[in-house]
């Protein structure tokens, strides 16, 4: 094995196993992604095994993004802080024991626990990953790097239904459910070996503070928002659960306030002041939290139409869900490879069209479904051509944004735009949820689809607006690591909004 200590240097040649520092990442990270969608096809076993109602499934999977979501700000903070590479192979060793646990889990309750405990592991994992990647590539590499890096882990999360429902439908030395966790095992430790002997030791800067305050605010504002979510369907959205997302509104006012105090003082925030006065960063999350609260939720649903409207297996359900990955995988090709560089912000505007061209149609499938005959075949139009649109945002919407991001930066941005993520899939899972089996509880398993591909036609229209508030095009490339003539170097960001803005 080679010696991981030597740091790169930019200006020196470049790190000779950064390309394996890539891969390591992908495959972690992809880990992290797929354990966010794995089990929504492990609804039937975990009732059967588990006794797991509607209510039970929708918090081990949006507990899970719920604890991701409200660590990652953390996570990006305490890499910067302690170091990127120790935080990564730390949250990894972290994210499989707890997959461990998860796969040993004797009940709902225990269940839900380590996915709280697994999701808090993946924010202290998944943010490091762009910011190794930023240590370790310049210039075009750089380039190449995102425009693998964004749509792979956009696919990540797509396609962890098809391969749950695999598992689960082979049944594997009879541990069913199980070995949608279990899978993390040999992968996580492959992973955490290869990172060891390949990431280089860079020490972090012992001088930044971790706002612990800060931290405190998020996660209560992500709790108070989505346990309501989760639990107010099925209560009949008693009072408490208006006021708690009331509080959860005034909680992450008050975080912006402090976050600006904090700044102010002279000490460091948990999100770094230039970033947001960077439009592209800006609106870039709200465009993330809308597009990604609709894609997962849309997934879920689709999911579960399969399985509770449509009686199939595991592994049917998996299948199902493969044009949707499908779609997508030709969504991003297409958009990396040709109209993103050309085009800009206009296929983030494309984007969102086909989607709603294959929402359209999908509706139509629906409308002229025989419940005793039905085959998936029958909805495969409209699921790949929404994929093909989600695709095509995903490729583009990661690149736009972290073209906006200093280096001095990314710690903060990656766990700030991870976040947004992973909250935003995590209440599009409860909203979708609660919309589908509102209706699903009269048998009518179409109806609960359709109201769920309103729900979504909504939040494409309002990314579609926000996405003219984008710069037309990304930050030059020249400028996006603190070389723009004038302030080299400074890391400030205030010289950094895109052009075209």
């Amino acid at each position: 094995m080679h010696d991981p200590s030597p740091t790169p240097d930019r200006a020196a040649e470049p790190y000779r196993w950064r390309w394996l520092i890539l891969a390591v990442m992908i495959v972690a990270e992809i880990m992290d992604l797929l354990d966010a969608s794995i089990v929504n096809v492990a609804g039937s076993d975990l009732e059967k095994s588990l006794g797991a109602g509607s209510v039970g499934l929708q918090w081990v999977i949006g507990g899970y993004a719920l604890t991701l979501g409200a660590g990652l700000v953390l996570g990006g903070r305490l890499g910067d802080r302690y170091g990127r590479r120790r935080m990564f192979l730390t949250g990894l060793a972290a994210f499989t024991a707890c997959s461990l646990l998860c796969a040993a889990a004797p009940d709902i309750g225990s269940l839900i626990t380590f996915r709280l405990l697994q999701g808090a592991a993946g924010a202290m994992l998944l943010p490091q990953g762009l910011g190794l990647l930023r240590e370790n590539f310049t210039g075009p590499e750089l380039t190449k790097v995102f425009a693998i890096f964004g749509p792979v882990l956009g696919l990540g999360g797509i396609i962890g239904p098809v391969l749950g429902g695999f598992l689960i439908e082979g049944d594997f030395f009879g541990l069913g459910w199980r070995s949608v966790f279990l899978v993390n095992l040999p992968i996580g430790i492959a992973a955490l070996i290869v990172a060891a002997t390949s990431v280089p030791r860079k020490a972090g800067d012992p001088t930044v503070r971790v706002d612990t305050t800060g931290a405190v605010l998020v996660v209560a504002s992500c709790a108070l928002l989505v346990l309501p979510l989760n639990q107010g369907q099925e209560a009949g959205w008693p009072l408490w659960t208006w006021l708690s997302m009331g509080a959860s509104v005034t909680g992450f006012a008050l975080f912006a306030l402090q976050q600006r105090h904090t700044a102010a003082a002279g000490r460091e925030p948990l999100v770094t002041p230039g970033l947001l006065r960077k439009p592209a960063f800006t609106v870039g999350l709200g465009g993330i939290a809308l597009f990604f609260g609709g894609l997962i939720g849309t997934q879920l649903v689709l999911t579960l139409f399969l399985q509770i409207g449509r009686h199939f297996t595991a592994g049917q359900a998996g299948l199902g869900n493969l044009p949707l990955a499908v779609g997508t995988a030709i969504g991003g090709a297409v958009s990396g490879a040709f109209l993103a560089d050309r085009i800009g912000r206009k296929v983030l505007q494309i984007g969102p069209l086909v989607q709603l061209a294959g929402a359209a149609v999908l509706w139509s499938e629906l409308d002229g479904l025989d419940a005793a005959s039905f085959s998936v075949w029958e909805i495969v139009p409209g699921v790949t051509v929404a994929g093909v649109g989600a695709g095509m945002v995903i490729a583009a919407l990661f690149s736009f944004i972290l073209a906006a991001v200093d280096d001095a930066e990314i710690g903060s941005a990656s766990g700030v735009l991870s976040a947004v993520q992973a909250v935003g899939g995590s209440i599009g899972v409860a909203v979708f949820g609660s919309v589908f089996f509102a209706r699903v509880r009269t048998g009518d398993f179409a109806g609960g689809f359709h109201r769920a591909l309103i729900v979504q036609a909504g939040l494409l229209v309002a990314f579609l607006a926000i996405t003219f508030l984008l710069p037309r095009k990304g930050r030059p490339e020249e400028e996006q690591h603190g070389v723009t003539p004038g302030a080299p170097g400074s890391g400030t960001g205030e010289h950094l909004t895109p052009s075209g803005s």
